[in-house]
Parts: C-alpha cells; structure tokens; sequence
C-alpha cells in the first residue's frame, strides 16, 4: 500500500478515530486503527466493540490496500510531523510514514483479527448540529459517573412526534433539554436510547460546527446501536440496557414560588462564599423579599457570606444546595437572568427540589426549553 496525504488532514483524521478508543483495553488488537486505501480516497476506522469511529479523507493513492496500525502511536506522530505532505507505505509488515525530513517505522497488526465494523442504518433523522451539541453540554453533566450503577450513567434521548428530548440523572438532579427533530425518511417518529454521557460528549463536540447531524437507531445480532454521522464521519454506539428512571415526571407544571437573579452574579457569589466551605458542605440559601443571602459555614476558622438582588414571587425560602451542582446548572442556563423555582413536598417542613430554568429578562421565562431539577440538602437546612 502506498498513498500520500496533506499532512492536516490526516492527523485530524487519526485524532478523530482513537478519540473514543479506551486508554487501556484487554486485546491490544482493539487499539488499531484500520486504514483502507482505494481509489476513492482512505478511510480511517476504529472499534472496541462499544464505540466505533470512522472517517473518509481524500488522498493520492498509488497502491490500494489495507493495514491495521497502533492508533494512538500513530495519532501522537500525526500530530508532530512538520508542514509537508505525509508519505505512508506498507512492506511486509513494516510502515513507513515520510514527511519533509522525517521518517518513522512502524510495525503493522494483523488485519484479518480485526472485528468486523457494525453497519450502519440509511434510516435516520436529522438535527441541527449546533443546537444538539449544545443540548449535550447542557444535560450530560447531570449523569452519573459512578460505573455501579450504569443504567443512569447515560443520557437518555426520547424521540416523539417533532422533538428530541435528552434527559441525564444521578439520583440528585436531573437535566431536560428539548430541540428539534426532523425524522426525515427515516419512519423514526418514536424511540428511544440510552447511550453512554462520556460518547455523546465527544460526539457534541466533534460535530458542533457541521451544520446537521444524521442519527440512526439499528438492531443488529442482538445488539442495539446508535449511529451519528456528519462531514464524512460516522460514530457508532452501543446502547446502555436497562430501564432507565422516569424522572422527567419529578418536574412540576407550575410553580408558584420562584426567584429571578442576574444568572453571572449568583454564579460568581456561590463561587466567593463557597470557597470556605469542606468537600461535600452545603451553602445555605435564604431568599427574601429584600433579596438573596448566601451563607457558607466552613469551620471555626471560616464563615463566610453574601448578599445580592433577587426578585423573589411567593414566600420566602431558606434552602441549602451544594454548590458544584447549583454551578452545573446555572452554567447551563445560557441566559442573562436565571429563574429559581422552590417545588413544594407533602411535609411543609421539608423543601422539595429547586427548579432551575432559563430567564430572558427580569419578568420574561426563556424559551430554550432547558429544566434542570436538583435535590436541597436536607441535613442543612
């Protein structure tokens, strides 16, 4: 095999093609990127059973044909080659990648252990991609990182009718972000899939910029994938099984008791009081006519508090949350104001969760349909 390829180009498309591969995994093989070489161009591929990646680059071949090679190696010499065309051929086993002065050796794997790369259904519906990556960045960091539980360590995405609902829990909060799905010809008009948060991360910002996203959802061998596609690259997933907790009816209808705040004031006051606060502590949150006082009770050492304006609608609310995940969900509200909503339980001297919603202005909601729900921490209230 020989062809020969704009340096930029190709270590982009390495780069794409282990960016989801494991650091570590049991059978070395399954660290290998397969490249193909034809008339048409290469493609680059990836696959560890879980994920796969694949990408198409026009290059100039002069020898067609197929090697499978470290891909992270690869994806490290790609990066740091100098600014020439890259020069890559194969002998007996041995590759050689030449560009400018530079010149590496690399040994082939076997091709023929290779598993063979799922395939990917022509039935898909389309999003716009701008508006799902940022739906990803919004609802994923409410997953669960803890592997025990796996079911709730995914973002479940819930296709009906026009919309597309990503919705992420780990037990104390849950995100809910809606956009706007065309299901084109694919006859995708309800489902659903639960697919890993740390995958549809990267997804998000692989394809943020290009304009639309092709999604497909296949069973094939008793497995069931989704496949996302843009630009000449194509990402597959096996999906999480399990059943995955109906939390989008926590959310209430309305809410009566609610508090609007500047969304970068109140972040930037919950990151000062917050800084005297041990791991795990609350910071306590009193909301009064007259505004929000914050109040954080580090240790004999350091207290620390802080007030600013709220405008506040119903009673007043003492509540205590932990700040890194109020952060998360003020972060997410990409908005100048931000509306905080107090839920009622059925014990009036226990709060329900806060409701944390987009504001446009003072007296106006905001219409990117983005609900974060988080669970107050009931030891300090």
């Amino acid at each position: 095999m020989k062809f020969q390829v704009n340096r930029d180009v190709f270590s982009e498309a390495v780069s794409f093609a282990v960016k989801l591969l494991p650091q570590r995994t049991t059978l070395p093989i399954l660290s290998g990127v397969l490249i193909e070489a034809t008339t048409d161009g290469l493609t680059l591929s990836s696959f560890d059973y879980e994920v796969s990646a694949r990408t198409q680059i026009a290059a100039q071949v002069d020898e067609p044909g197929k090697v499978l090679v470290s891909g992270r190696l690869l994806a490290d010499i790609a990066s740091r080659l100098p600014n020439a065309p890259v020069t890559f051929t194969t002998d007996e086993g041995r590759i050689t990648v030449a560009c400018g002065s530079g010149q590496f050796t690399l040994l082939s794997m076997p091709v023929e252990e290779y598993p063979t790369l799922p395939e990917v259904s022509e039935n898909s519906g389309v999003l716009k991609a701008e508006d799902f990556a940022n739906a990803i960045a919004q609802v994923a960091v409410a997953a669960s990182r803890d592997d025990v539980t796996p079911v709730i360590t995914g973002v479940q995405l819930e296709v009906s009718d026009n919309q597309l609902s990503l919705v992420a829990t780990d037990r104390y909060r849950v995100a809910v972000r809606e956009i706007e799905w065309d299901a084109a010809t694919s006859g995708i008009e309800t489902a659903t899939a639960l697919v890993p948060a740390r995958t549809l991360i990267e997804i998000g910002k692989t394809f943020g910029h290009s304009g639309t996203i092709s999604v497909a959802i296949t069973s094939s061998d008793d497995r069931e994938l989704i496949a996302f596609q843009a630009d000449r690259k194509t990402v597959t997933s096996l999906l999480i099984k399990g059943n995955f907790p109906p939390v989008k009816r926590l959310f209430p209808e309305t809410v009566d008791n609610y508090a609007v705040l500047n969304t970068g004031e109140l972040i930037e006051a919950v990151r000062r009081v917050s800084l005297v606060l041990e791991r795990e502590a609350a910071l306590r949150f009193t909301f009064t006519t007259d505004g929000l006082t914050l109040e954080a009770i580090g240790s004999e050492q350091a207290q620390a508090s802080e007030s600013i304006d709220a405008f506040l609608t119903g009673t007043e609310t003492v509540v205590s949350l932990k700040p890194a995940f109020l952060l998360d969900g003020l972060s997410s509200v990409h908005s100048e104001f931000v509306r905080i909503s107090f839920t009622k339980t059925e014990n009036p001297n226990k709060p329900g969760p806060v409701l944390i919603t987009s504001q446009s202005s003072k007296d106006q909601p905001g219409a990117d349909n983005y609900k974060y729900l988080l669970q107050p921490n009931l030891l300090l209230r």
